[in-house]
């Protein structure tokens, strides 16, 4: 997947501060960071988390606050290791009714066989994109594999989702010293079928992931280097949320170039960010190339 944004911003965030009015028609769309990335949100059943502050709230069944601050998209958790998501049809309806693009993900685990849960991932996101008059032109689908998982479970179930739907899902990767080192390992033909999956990174601190086998990948270029199979990212979540101490704990990629608040824009808690790699433009076509036709 070629994007259109040029080589000095692919690193740079905004802090997600501007505040365009909620509710817009679906055909316009939020401003793009001050460095041209769309921002994207993606949830779950463990969404909203608990208010913190101040501020502008949301839930499944309203996410205008989301698209007011800047977001784009929204992928919502399809399930997990045979179990559905009960929050996931609100969630994508909500963002649908906002004007975002909508996203499914599945959450592969290893107890659970992979074509299986290929299997409910696709009847569920065809569910979807039949329970509804859509507004978007296309509902992207997404695979989140687990940080153990192994490479013949991230083969079949991307060749089960492309059987079943024609789609090629996007790969979510965790900075896992496990995959990066399965990854990395495999012979060129395998590396050229997991290059099918846009790369969708998870990199929350440039010094994550250090240790005795690899050293803080710093960048999602460095990450790119580590897992030595994409030549560019498509999706970078540089927001993720921990539970500790009793709640929800932001994490955010907030180094160098990338300086970015805990919480996004106004939001009164704290949600899992994203950016793309591209212009509007761009990530129209990408939901397209890689999700199913709503129309």
């Amino acid at each position: 997947m070629k994007h259109t944004l040029l080589l000095p911003l692919l690193f740079a965030l905004a802090s997600c501060a501007t505040t365009p009015p909620a509710g817009g028609p679906p055909e316009s769309q939020p401003p793009m960071s001050s460095y041209g990335m769309p921002q994207v949100v993606n949830v779950s059943a463990y969404d909203p988390k608990e208010k913190q502050r101040p501020g502008q709230g949301y839930s499944e069944h309203d996410v205008s606050a989301l698209r007011a601050n800047g977001a784009s998209a929204l992928i919502a958790r399809a399930g997990k290791g045979g179990n559905l998501d009960e929050k996931c049809a609100h969630f994508l309806a909500s963002a649908d009714r906002a004007g975002m693009l909508p996203g499914v993900y599945y959450r592969l685990q290893t107890h659970v066989d992979a074509v299986k849960q290929a299997d409910q991932f696709c009847a569920r996101a065809h569910s979807l994109a039949r329970g509804r008059a859509w507004n978007a032109p296309a509902l992207l689908l997404c695979a989140d594999f687990d940080a153990h998982s192994g490479l013949s479970d991230i083969l079949r179930f991307m060749e089960r989702v492309e059987s079943r739907t024609g789609v090629v899902p996007v790969a979510y990767l965790e900075n896992s010293t496990h995959l990066k080192q399965l990854l990395s390992s495999a012979d060129p033909a395998t590396k050229a079928k997991l290059r099918r999956m846009p790369y969708w990174l998870a990199l929350y601190a440039h010094d994550s992931g250090a240790g005795p086998v690899y050293p803080a990948p710093g960048t999602p270029r460095g990450l790119l280097h580590q897992y030595q199979v994409w030549s560019d990212w498509a999706m970078w979540q540089y927001g993720g949320v921990d539970w500790a101490r009793g709640r929800s704990q932001p994490k955010v990629y907030n180094h160098g170039m990338n300086r970015n608040s805990l919480y996004f824009g106004s939001l009164d808690r704290p949600v899992e960010r994203n950016v793309f790699n591209g212009s509007h433009a761009a990530m129209q076509s990408f939901w397209q190339q890689h999700g199913l036709p709503l129309h």
